[in-house]
């Protein structure tokens, strides 16, 4: 067993808290999780689950979530967190497509999962958490008996993410499994120690659910270095700067959605609390704005940093206060694999044009069952792409600029939605905003501004003129708004990342 690892810091540590869920405050210490997990991996290979099978986990945010995936990650199982918001059919989906034969679901969940159907049809083992589920088995009792010891012919296990399907539905992105030992030192264990100071003494806070990659990968590396993750059932914006202040928090990573929401605050109310212990607030994910951005860094100082990466694995650019100060709006610099911008022709284009970011990498992955989808990931030259667009300067500084797929054109202009939602959002009315292209029959699409107001804020034709108007003042009119639907609220992932496919269903 190496020193990267709940079971080193378990003998070293044993009363130390490994986790502690907020609001809650229900915890497992370093021995706690370490034996909870030996109890799991037990239960799922005296079942005949095998090295290389697939776990799914539609659990929230809590205690057993990482009892089942530290289970898995010492036992060479992949484990497929499954998004808990969405609907039945797209969760089975997940569930189905993955091949995972052990479902652990969140008893809460149990309508949802009743609602499965013959998604459910591969799944041999099930197991129901905190509740009942019918047809499940429950879980507490499955593993009250089961040994504390480690299971034999431990190994490290994986990842398979699930990418957010806000177009269509989403593709499994799957790897191999890791050859290194159980504990041995891992790649994104050393980044966050390098790059974001990550020690035995980290407090980190995790905002989001844990069914996304970051949270999920930057909590079990806060176990395996030996600091304490703090994770917050639901994000609250005022809960978040709370739990700063009560746990003295060093490290977080959040997504431009919460620091929106934050800085949104009464700045009386931000003031109320000491966020002096926070070393580094990092955030990724989604686009930033860059008003957004500099605001944060006036209120909080130095230590906003960010990177930009994908569930994917391929590539990854980081960028610091300073350095961000320097260059705004950039993702920072490529930290590992040499960072290509392409034209449609498959030909490099010159330091300052707009194509799509491609990176060199050794890392491989596949989009499982999708081969055309794998294929479209790679150029013949081995190099990488997930289809953002963007550009890079004279000094190797890349400013993403959208999704290839967000692209709206219009009259054959291409027009993309996030520089028209960084200016809406930057609006005094606005709580949230999209943009999207809509058919128009001259023009082919044409944009439209779905926008969710601030509390108290009309829903009139005024108030869509007016927020036209303030991207003329402030874009190309060609850019901006021809209409603007007003909505209660946007159909978001925790991520910040907008169903789409949901909007446009609505018929808004």
């Amino acid at each position: 067993m190496g020193p990267e690892h709940p079971a080193t810091h378990a003998a070293a540590t044993p009363d130390k808290p490994a986790v502690v869920i907020e609001p809650s405050g229900a915890s497992l210490t370093y021995r706690e999780l370490d034996e909870a997990s030996n109890r799991v991996a037990h239960l799922l290979r005296g079942r005949g689950v095998a090295a290389g099978d697939k776990v799914a986990v539609l659990l929230g945010n809590g205690l057993p979530w990482y009892e089942v995936v530290w289970a898995c990650l010492r036992s060479g199982l992949y484990v497929v967190p499954v998004n808990w918001h969405l609907t039945a059919d797209e969760a089975g989906y997940i569930v189905s497509d993955s091949g995972a034969t052990v479902l652990f679901a969140d008893g809460d969940l149990s309508g949802v999962v009743a609602a499965m159907g013959d998604h459910l049809a591969g799944v041999t083992h099930r197991f129901a958490v905190g509740g009942t589920v019918p047809g499940f088995e429950p879980y507490e009792p499955a593993v009250a008996g089961q040994p504390t010891t480690l299971v034999e012919g431990e190994r490290e296990g994986s990842w398979m993410f699930y990418s957010s399907g806000t177009t269509g539905r989403p593709k499994g992105i799957l790897t191999g499994l890791p050859a290194t030992a159980v504990g041995d030192p891992q790649p994104f264990s050393m980044l966050l120690q390098f790059l974001y100071g990550f020690t035995a003494d980290t407090v980190y806070l995790s905002p989001a659910p844990l069914y996304h990659a970051g949270p999920a990968g930057w909590t079990t590396h806060t176990h395996r270095l030996g600091g304490t993750a703090v994770v917050m059932e639901r994000f609250d914006p005022e809960a978040f700067l709370a739990l700063v202040e009560r746990h003295r928090v060093t490290q977080s990573n959040v997504v431009p959605t919460h620091l929106i929401r934050m800085l949104k605050l009464d700045p009386a109310v931000r003031a109320r609390y000491d966020l002096s212990s926070l070393r580094y607030l990092v955030h990724a994910a989604a686009p930033c704005p860059v008003e957004v951005k500099r605001a944060v860094i006036e209120w909080l100082g130095p230590i906003v940093h960010e990177f930009y990466s994908a569930s994917e694995g391929v590539g990854f650019c980081t960028i610091g206060p300073e350095e961000w100060l320097a260059h705004p709006g950039s993702v920072g610099r490529s930290l590992h694999g040499v960072l290509h911008i392409l034209g449609d022709d498959g030909e490099e284009l010159p330091p300052g044009e707009e194509g799509e970011v491609w990176f060199e990498t050794e890392h491989r992955f596949v989009y499982h069952g999708d081969p055309d989808k794998t294929a479209g990931a790679w150029n013949d030259r081995g190099w990488s792409t997930i289809g953002d667009i963007g550009r890079v300067d004279e000094e190797g500084y890349l400013y993403l600029t959208d999704r290839r797929a967000n692209m709206i054109i219009s009259g054959g202009v291409n027009i993309y939605p996030r520089e028209i939602e960084d200016v809406l959002v930057m609006h005094p009315s606005v709580e949230d905003v999209a943009v999207l292209g809509v058919p128009q029959p001259d023009m082919g699409e044409q944009v439209k501004a779905f926008v969710q107001l601030r509390a108290g804020e009309p829903a009139t034709d005024e108030q869509a003129e007016q927020l036209v108007g303030w991207c003329r003042d402030r874009l190309s009119h060609f850019k901006c708004p021809r209409t603007v639907a007003f909505v209660d609220e946007l159909p978001r992932l925790p991520s910040g990342k907008l169903l789409k496919r949901r909007l446009l269903a609505s018929g808004d």
